[in-house]
C-alpha cells in the first residue's frame, strides 16, 4: 500500500470535540476518494462522549439519559474521552472492501503496540477489538457471594450489570479476572474508503464505561494499559509506538477485494416427456 500520513489533531487541553473530528473525517474521506490526498490516519483525544453505532440497542444506552451521539459506523455503544487514544485511518481499499481483513490489520497493529509495553493481548473469536484474556472460569473469584455456577449473566439475556452493584461493573473486570477489552474497533466504508477506526485505552477513567453496556457485551469488561501494567502511561508515550506499528502493518499489507460468492441459479427441470397418443387418436 501507499505511505500512510499521520495527522495529530489534538490531545489533553486541546482534545477535539467529537463533531469537529467527525466533520474532519468527512473532509479527508472526500479528498481521499478523489485522490486529492494520500491514506491518512487522524490521531486525537476526545472530551468525554458516548457514541452509538448502528447496532446499538436502546437497553445498552445510559439509564440516566446522558446524551449519546449516534454515528454511522458499525458496532454498538462505547465511550471516548481523556486518556484514550483514538485513531481514524481513512484509507482507499480495493472494492468490494474486505472489512474483516481491515479490522484484523488494525487489531494486529494494536496487539503489537501493547506487546511493546509488556502487555500480552489477543483477539477473541466473534468479538472485534483487542483483549486481555481473563483467568479460566474455575479460577475466577465468586461474585456477590455466589458461585460462578449461579452467575446471572450466564443465563439471563436481559441481565443489566448497572442495576446489580459495582462487582458487576465493566471497569472492575480486571478484579474479577474476566476477559476485558483494551481497544475497541468500529469502522465504516463508503465508496471504497474507510472511516472511523479504533480507541485504545491508555490511562482513562474506566468508570465512564459503567453507565452503558460497552459494545453490547454483558459478560466482559474494559481494560487500560495503565491498569494492566500497574504504572502510569501517557498518551505521549504511546503515540509514536502506535504510529510505528500502524505504519508497519498497513503500509506492508496487500489488501485484496472481498471475494464475492455468486449463487448459481438452479438448472431448470427437464420438460416431461410427451405421452404418446393412442393410435385411434392420431391425425
Amino acid at each position: 500500500m501507499s505511505e500512510l500520513r499521520f495527522v495529530r489533531l489534538g490531545f489533553g487541553d486541546e482534545a477535539v470535540e467529537y463533531q469537529v473530528a467527525w466533520d474532519k473525517q468527512r473532509e479527508v474521506h472526500a479528498a481521499r476518494f478523489a485522490d486529492e490526498t494520500e491514506d491518512t490516519c487522524l490521531l486525537l483525544e476526545h472530551p468525554p462522549v458516548y457514541t452509538a453505532g448502528r447496532r446499538t440497542a436502546e437497553s445498552e444506552r445510559p439509564l440516566d439519559g446522558t446524551p449519546v451521539v449516534d454515528v454511522d459506523r458499525g458496532g454498538k455503544i462505547t465511550w471516548h474521552g481523556p486518556g484514550q487514544l483514538v485513531g481514524y485511518p481513512i484509507m482507499k481499499l480495493p472494492r468490494p472492501v474486505d472489512v474483516v481483513a481491515h479490522v484484523r490489520r488494525l487489531e494486529e497493529a494494536l496487539i503489537l503496540t501493547a506487546a511493546e509495553f509488556g502487555l500480552e493481548t489477543t483477539r477473541i473469536e466473534g468479538r472485534s477489538g483487542v483483549w486481555v484474556l481473563g483467568d479460566p472460569v474455575e479460577r475466577r473469584p465468586s461474585l456477590g457471594g455466589l458461585s460462578l455456577d449461579f452467575d446471572p449473566r450466564l443465563n439471563d439475556e436481559e441481565f443489566d450489570p448497572r442495576l446489580n452493584g459495582p462487582e458487576y461493573a465493566p471497569s472492575n473486570a480486571g478484579q474479577r479476572r474476566e476477559d476485558r477489552k483494551l481497544a475497541a474497533i468500529g469502522i465504516r466504508v463508503a465508496k471504497g474508503v474507510t472511516m472511523h477506526g479504533f480507541a485504545l485505552n491508555v490511562n482513562p477513567d474506566n468508570t465512564w464505561f459503567d453507565r452503558i453496556i460497552p459494545c453490547g457485551i454483558r459478560d466482559a469488561g474494559v481494560a487500560s494499559l495503565a491498569n494492566e501494567l500497574g504504572r502510569d502511561i501517557t498518551i505521549e508515550e504511546v503515540l509514536p509506538v502506535v504510529e510505528k506499528h500502524l505504519r508497519a502493518v498497513l503500509e506492508n499489507a496487500e489488501p485484496k477485494p472481498r471475494e464475492v460468492v455468486r449463487e448459481t441459479a438452479p438448472a431448470a427441470a427437464p420438460a416431461p416427456a410427451a405421452t404418446p397418443l393412442p393410435a385411434s387418436a392420431s391425425a
